[in-house]
């Protein structure tokens, strides 16, 4: 992803990777990479993809390897390597299930006894990070043996033991099977709760940055970059981001609801400041819209607090017409949801802040990348919803060619694909900075010489704004509003 992506599921764009090698040869070629999500066999397991039965092929439904090697020559290609866990219908877990200890898996998924071979209390246990309810592993019966295998996600999730050869010898199957089918980009999925430390949370410790700095290396010996997905706090993410090549920056996310919601810009800027340059720069995702990533956990202050954590799920309720509300859900042991199931485009309920919080997006140092949802200006899917009632599908939704055609020709998505061309402005590759103009505006620049560009944005409640300026050959180019900036070409 040198440079701006796009972040979708082959499935829901087009229905398969031909449409999408379509669009990144047409209207969307001002984007230099694209993520599909997992297109491994089958797509549409229990988690979408996140649950493959075989991680080393295409699920023929979508397309090839032949697909991605002829997208690969044009476009940086990222994929998933699922650390953390596997399918249950997986051969290599049925293999185990059938032949236990004479099984050359054997090892490679995590068991209750691995963890703790003399047992565990209570509150080893329950000592546990996990993002559903309930405990982290489930009974399944293993060559005549009930076994407690860990399961952090679903129950159909077996967690691989990524310190036994078996698991290793695995993970390295899959790297191999992503070069070859051309992936630039390696996106490590929920690696941290892949490693498992009796006497801790088990979440982003320093066990799990230990394995993050080994496995990257691995990585990077395939000549492939790493990207870190981590929902955590915000100093976790700056003490992984030297260790790798990218890391998300779920933080602005929220923030930038804060600013919009409040009529601030001073916690945006408190972060501006500290936050690291080798981001991959999103706001929406598959996973909703991330919350959390800005607020206190675990007894540190975040970047906003509790309230103000609160006051954004309040105001998106009001926003959704109370629909976030029933799509959010709130894990166990916490109060509020980690994210809000929604559409951005809802969740702000305003053309001119949705397209002002992209601007922001594409103007910070990093690499821009939007959510195909969000860039089809897409609203909430509440019939998908309803029929899964799996809350993250709200933001999820199947879009056809006619669909996809229809939005190509609205404002707001001309818009972002404008953002996608000023990128390629020559400021971009000098020198950022950022000023805070005023109580509720906040000024983003670039210069490389005479060539300049800026952003600044205004978050006054009710009245958004946004204006960019750049130097073009023709002189000093304008553009505040949706439909100016739709428009532009420098």
């Amino acid at each position: 992803m040198a440079g701006t992506s796009i972040l979708v599921y082959a499935e829901r764009v087009g229905g398969n990777l031909g449409e999408i090698e379509k669009l990144l040869a047409g209207p969307l070629a001002a984007f230099d990479g694209v993520h599909v999500l997992p297109f491994f066999h089958p797509y549409d397991g229990d988690d979408a993809g996140f649950d493959p039965i075989d991680h080393k092929i295409v699920d023929p439904r979508l397309g090839h390897w032949s697909d991605f090697k002829r997208i690969s020559q044009t476009h940086e290609l990222t994929a998933d390597l699922i650390v953390n866990h596997a399918s249950a219908l997986s051969p290599e877990f049925i293999d185990w299930q059938a032949k236990g200890e004479a099984s050359e898996f054997d090892g490679m998924f995590l068991t209750f006894d691995v963890v703790f071979p003399n047992g565990a209390s209570e509150d080893d246990i329950t000592s546990f990070y996990r993002p559903r309810p309930g405990m982290p592993f489930t009974a399944y019966e293993v060559n005549g043996r009930r076994r407690l295998v860990w399961t952090t996600f679903m129950p159909s999730q077996v967690d691989i033991d990524i310190n036994h050869p078996a698991g290793q010898k695995y993970l390295v199957n899959v790297l191999e099977a992503l070069k070859s089918g051309g992936v630039k980009v390696v996106r490590l999925d929920a690696v941290g709760y892949a490693v498992k430390t009796p006497g801790t949370d088990s979440f982003m410790t320093a066990e799990t940055l230990a394995f993050v700095g080994e496995i990257t290396k691995l990585i990077r010996s395939y000549d492939m970059r790493v990207l870190v997905e981590v929902h955590a706090h915000y100093t976790q993410q700056l003490e992984i981001s030297p260790l790798v090549d990218l890391i998300y920056d779920f933080q602005t996310a929220p923030l930038l609801l804060h600013s919009f919601f409040k009529g601030t810009v001073d916690k945006l800027a408190d972060w501006f400041a500290m936050r690291p340059s080798n981001c991959l720069n999103v706001l929406d995702t598959h996973d909703g819209y991330g919350v959390i990533d800005g607020g206190p956990i675990n007894g540190k202050p975040g970047l906003i607090s509790q309230q103000d954590m609160a006051d954004i799920f309040a105001q998106a309720e009001i926003n959704t017409g109370g629909h976030s509300a029933i799509a959010s859900v709130v894990p166990q042991w916490f109060t509020l949801p980690h994210q809000i199931n929604a559409t951005l485009p809802n969740i702000l309920a305003n053309d001119t802040a949705y397209v002002a919080s992209r601007a922001v997006q594409f103007f910070l140092p990093g690499e821009p990348q939007v959510y195909y949802v969000g860039l089809f200006n897409g609203m909430d899917d509440r019939e998908l919803f309803a029929a899964t009632g799996q809350g993250r599908d709200t933001n999820r939704h199947h879009y056809t060619p006619a669909e996809i055609e229809f939005a190509l020709a609205q404002p707001v998505t001309q818009a972002i694909i404008a953002l996608a061309r000023l990128r390629k402005h020559a400021a971009f590759d000098g020198d950022f900075s950022f000023s805070v103009t005023g109580a509720a505006s906040i000024r983003l620049m670039w210069a490389k010489g005479e060539e300049q560009i800026s952003l600044e944005v205004t978050t006054t409640v009710g009245s958004p704004a946004f204006v960019i300026e750049a130097t073009t050959d023709a002189g000093l180019a304008r553009f505040a509003s949706v439909e100016e900036l739709a428009t532009a070409r420098i």
